[in-house]
């Protein structure tokens, strides 16, 4: 059983994962953002590599990325960054990447340099349901699971075979659109997460736009638990840790 599998699986309340991009304020402070968010309690946290052309990201986490490209960011460094720490983290750790950075580094190779840093899972946004073979075979291999997504726009049938597979959670994508705080969400959300709760046999999990303790626990009453990333972006730039703490208190 894996470590997403053990958390997920097992837990009596209600998740709380954040995201962060990685090498926003360069790599030597990731440490001390993911020992930050373990003392705070979150369930797992999503660890962005930052990417040229990305597909999903809103200006925040867009513009989080460029800082962390000036640093010097690239995803062999940020492996290498958390192996030289991984005995500290308990919590899983999965990796949300473009398929891009993966086939540049080789796919093997970054299976194996992510099993050594300890990552447990990895969300490739743009990887779809019938490309996984090209990546899926070499992280199945070393035991990271693969972290699928479900939109507010799939059909029935889809939702049920994405989250026939796998063993860790169902992202539950709650917007038709790019990351970013929202101050309001489509009227048939509940409904939407909901569906994807009846069907998935797996724990469902609601991200994209979550931004505010109230949001995070309006979309925790539908699911079972919620991914928050621009607004956990944003308050680690602007150093304003303890409302991080509050977005995760709101989970619980």
């Amino acid at each position: 059983m894996t470590k997403i599998n053990q958390v997920f699986h097992q837990m009596e309340h209600k998740a709380f994962v954040p995201y962060i991009m990685a090498g926003d304020g360069g790599l030597q402070s990731l440490k001390e953002k993911l020992l930050f968010l373990q003392e705070c309690g979150v369930d797992a946290v999503e660890l962005g590599i930052p990417f040229s052309d990305p597909v999903a990201d809103g200006p925040t986490i867009q513009k989080a990325g460029i800082r962390a490209l000036n640093e010097g960011t690239t995803l062999l460094g940020v492996l290498e960054t958390v192996r030289s720490f991984k005995d500290e983290i308990t919590m899983p750790l999965i990796l949300m990447t473009y398929a891009n950075p993966i086939i540049a580094l080789g796919i093997a190779n970054f299976a194996e340099k992510a099993a050594l840093a300890g990552i447990d899972g990895c969300i490739i946004p743009d990887l779809p349901l019938e490309e996984e073979d090209l990546i899926l075979p070499e992280l199945t291999k070393r035991g990271i699971e693969l972290i699928r997504l479900v939109t507010v726009t799939s059909p029935e049938e889809r939702i049920r075979k994405i989250t026939a597979k796998g063993n860790g959670y169902v992202y539950a994508v709650t917007v038709a659109g790019i990351t970013g705080a929202r101050t309001s969400f489509n009227g048939n959300l509940s409904h939407f997460l909901q569906q994807v709760k009846e069907i998935s046999p797996l724990p469902v999990l609601a991200g994209f736009g979550i931004s505010t303790p109230r949001q995070v626990e309006e979309m925790s009453s539908h699911c079972d638990g919620v991914i928050v990333g621009s607004k956990i972006v944003e308050l680690f730039h602007e150093g304003k840790l303890d409302e991080i703490r509050e977005l995760v208190e709101a989970a619980k």
